[in-house]
C-alpha cells in the first residue's frame, strides 16, 4: 500500500521550512513542501497541480489545488484526495458529454436538454465553497454553539427530510426519480468510484447532465476506463482508511433515508432529534449513512450524545472530519470493545472497559503549540488514563510532551 506521506520525509520537510521552537517554548507552524510530502501522481495530473507550500495549522495540512476546473483549497490530506478525485471524475465526464453516445443520447432524449440539465442540476452555477476549517473547533471545549446549532436544526425541521434545495426541484424532478434516473446517476458515480452526494456542484452538475443524456436517451451507461486503470484515482483509492460503503451506489437517496431512519429508531434516538439531524443541510447523505452505521457497529451506550453533535456539524467539512474521528472509533472498538461513548469539547470519545478515555486524532501532523498544550492538559480530559488514536503524525516535540502528561499513543496505519 502506497503511504501518502513518508514519516521521515515530513519530518524532513517540516524541519526545512518551519516547525523549530520559539521562545515562548511552543513550536511553530510548520510549513511542508508537497513535492516532498505527496507522491508524484498526486502531487500533478493532467487536470491538476498542487501548490508547492503548503502551510499547517497545528493539525492539519493546507493545501492549494489549481485545476482545469478551478482552485480547490483543501484542508487535511483526506480532502485533498478526495478533491483531484473529483477532478479526474469532472474531466472524464467532460470527455463522456463530448463524445457520440451522449450526442445520441440526447437525440433521443424526448425531452430539451438544456430544460433537463436546469431542473436536475443542484446547484448549476455554484463552485465548490471554501471556507476556513479548524480542527480547534473539535478540540476545544464546548461553547454556546453547539447547543443554539442543535437547537437551529430542530427548528428548521418540519417533517420533510429534505434540504431546501431538494425541496425547490419541483414534480420535474420527482418524475424523473421514479422514472429511474437516480439509479442512473448513481450508477454514474459508481463507475467513477466517487461519492454520488458530494457537495461539489461543479461535479454534481456534470454527473447529472451525462446521467439525463444517457438515461432519457435510452442508452446503456458506460464511462471511461481511464479512472479504474491507474493515475491518482487509484493511489486514492488504495489509501483510504475508509471507503465508500457499496450501498450508497445501491439504494437510492429515498432508499437510503429510509434505511438510516430505521437504523436512528432501533438506538432508540427519540423521533425529534432524527428529524433535526435530517434536516442538518451540512449533514450529506453519504456522511450521515457513514456516521449512522458506524454509531449502530459500535453499538454501546451513549449514542444520543453522539447524535447531538451531529446536528450540531454546521459545515459539510466539520461532518466529514466527525466522520473520519468516529471511523477511527469503529477501528479501535473492533479490537478493543467500548463500554460506552461520551463526548469531549466537541469530539466523539471511546470509553474502555477500565475508564480509560480514547480520543480521535484523524490529522496529519500535530506540533506543540499554545492551543495543543491547552487540549492535551485540559482538567476534564487530564482526571482520566487516556489515548490518543492517531491517524497521521507527531512532532517529537508533541510526542514528548504527551507522554509527560500521561498520554499513550495508539498509532493508526493510513
Amino acid at each position: 500500500m502506497y503511504r501518502i506521506m513518508n514519516w521521515r520525509s515530513l519530518l524532513c520537510a517540516a524541519g526545512m521550512l518551519g516547525g523549530s521552537g520559539s521562545l515562548s517554548g511552543y513550536e511553530s507552524m510548520a510549513m511542508f513542501r508537497a513535492s516532498e510530502i505527496l507522491p508524484a501522481p498526486l502531487l500533478a495530473g493532467t487536470f491538476h497541480r498542487v501548490r508547492e507550500y503548503a502551510g499547517a495549522d497545528g493539525y492539519l495540512i493546507h493545501f492549494t489545488v489549481d485545476s482545469d476546473f478551478g482552485v480547490y483549497e483543501c484542508v487535511g490530506v483526506p480532502e485533498l484526495r478526495r478533491r483531484i478525485d473529483e477532478i479526474e471524475a469532472i474531466a472524464e465526464l467532460v470527455k463522456v458529454s463530448k463524445g457520440d453516445l451522449f450526442a445520441e443520447g440526447l437525440r433521443k432524449s424526448v425531452e430539451s436538454p438544456i430544460a433537463a440539465v436546469k431542473n436536475i442540476a443542484s446547484d448549476p452555477g455554484g463552485t465548490v465553497k471554501q471556507i476556513p476549517h479548524s480542527v480547534g473547533h473539535f478540540f476545544g471545549k464546548v461553547g454556546s454553539g453547539i447547543g443554539n446549532a442543535a437547537r437551529k436544526a430542530g427548528d428548521r425541521n418540519s417533517g420533510d427530510s429534505r434540504s431546501p434545495g431538494e425541496i425547490g426541484h419541483g414534480v420535474g424532478r420527482i418524475l424523473k426519480g421514479a422514472a429511474g434516473f437516480d439509479k442512473a446517476k448513481l450508477e454514474c458515480a459508481r463507475q467513477l468510484g466517487i461519492d454520488p452526494y458530494t457537495d461539489n456542484a461543479r461535479l454534481q452538475e456534470e454527473m447529472e447532465k451525462v446521467a439525463w443524456a444517457f438515461f432519457a436517451g435510452g442508452l446503456p451507461l458506460k464511462i471511461g476506463a481511464s479512472l479504474a486503470g491507474g493515475g491518482a484515482s487509484e493511489i486514492l483509492n488504495a489509501t483510504e482508511f475508509v471507503g465508500l460503503p457499496d450501498e450508497l451506489y445501491q439504494l437510492t437517496a429515498s432508499e437510503l433515508d429510509y434505511r438510516d431512519r430505521t437504523t436512528l429508531k432501533t438506538m432508540g434516538m427519540a423521533p425529534e432529534r432524527i428529524d433535526a439531524l435530517f434536516a442538518n443541510p451540512s449533514m450529506i447523505r453519504s456522511v450521515r449513512h457513514q456516521l449512522v452505521t458506524a454509531l449502530s457497529r459500535i453499538g454501546v451506550p451513549g449514542q444520543g450524545a453522539i447524535i447531538e453533535q451531529m446536528i450540531a456539524c454546521d459545515t459539510v467539512w466539520r461532518a466529514r472530519f466527525f466522520n473520519d474521528a468516529l471511523q477511527l472509533l469503529l477501528w479501535r472498538h473492533r479490537q478493543s470493545p467500548y463500554r460506552e461513548l461520551s463526548v469531549h469539547g466537541r469530539l466523539a470519545v471511546g470509553v474502555a472497559s477500565d475508564g480509560t478515555i480514547e480520543i480521535p486524532a484523524p490529522v496529519d501532523y500535530v506540533v506543540w503549540t499554545e492551543e495543543v498544550a491547552a487540549f492535551a492538559l485540559r482538567d476534564d480530559i487530564a482526571r482520566h488514563p487516556r489515548r490518543l488514536i492517531l491517524q497521521g503524525n507527531l512532532s517529537a516535540e508533541t510526542a514528548t510532551q504527551l507522554t509527560a502528561a500521561g498520554w499513550e499513543i495508539i498509532k493508526v496505519p493510513r
